[in-house]
C-alpha cells in the first residue's frame, strides 16, 4: 500500500508536488482508540512488517532502540495552536512544540525498545500508536 501526501503549502517552483510513502507494515496492540500516552507506551505492541521487507531487519537485536515513523491515519485537520493533550486548562502552544496527531503532515515518530524480532514481527514497548496504524519507516535510535 502507498500513502500519498499532496503539498498543502506549495513551495515556490514546486507547486503540485506530491510525496509518496510506501507503508512497510502496521501496528498491532490492544488500543483501538487513543488513550493516555503513559498507558499506551507502557504496553507491548507488535510491528508487523510486510514480508517483502524482512531482509531489511537483518542486524536488529533485542535490547536495541528503534525510531518508528508512522502515519496518524485517523487524524483529520489541524490547528497551528492547540491545548497540550487537549487540556483546555493549559495555554495553547504551537503544533510543532507538541506531539499532537493533528498536524499539517500526519506523521508520528516514537523511539521504542525492541523486545524481540521474529520473522516479520517486532515486539516493542514505548510505541504510542494505536492498533492498525500504518508504519512508514524504522531507523536505529
Amino acid at each position: 500500500m502507498m500513502v500519498t501526501f499532496s503539498n498543502a503549502c506549495p513551495v515556490p517552483s514546486k507547486e503540485g508536488q506530491v510525496i509518496s510513502f510506501t507503508i512497510i507494515g502496521h501496528v498491532e496492540n490492544q488500543f483501538d482508540e487513543p488513550v493516555s500516552a503513559g498507558e499506551i507506551r507502557a504496553a507491548e505492541s507488535r510491528i508487523v512488517l510486510n514480508p517483502d521487507f524482512v531482509e531489511g531487519l537483518q542486524g536488529l537485536e533485542a535490547g536495541q532502540q528503534l525510531m518508528v515513523l508512522f502515519q496518524f491515519h485517523r487524524s483529520e485537520g489541524f490547528d497551528l495552536l492547540q491545548h497540550p493533550r487537549g487540556d483546555r486548562s493549559r495555554s495553547k502552544r504551537g503544533v510543532f512544540t507538541l506531539r499532537s496527531p493533528r498536524r499539517p503532515n500526519p506523521i508520528g515518530m516514537t523511539i521504542v525498545d525492541l523486545l524481540a524480532a521474529q520473522g516479520n514481527v517486532l515486539r516493542v514497548r514505548g510505541l504510542d500508536a494505536i492498533n492498525g496504524t500504518p508504519v512508514l519507516d524504522l531507523k536505529p535510535a
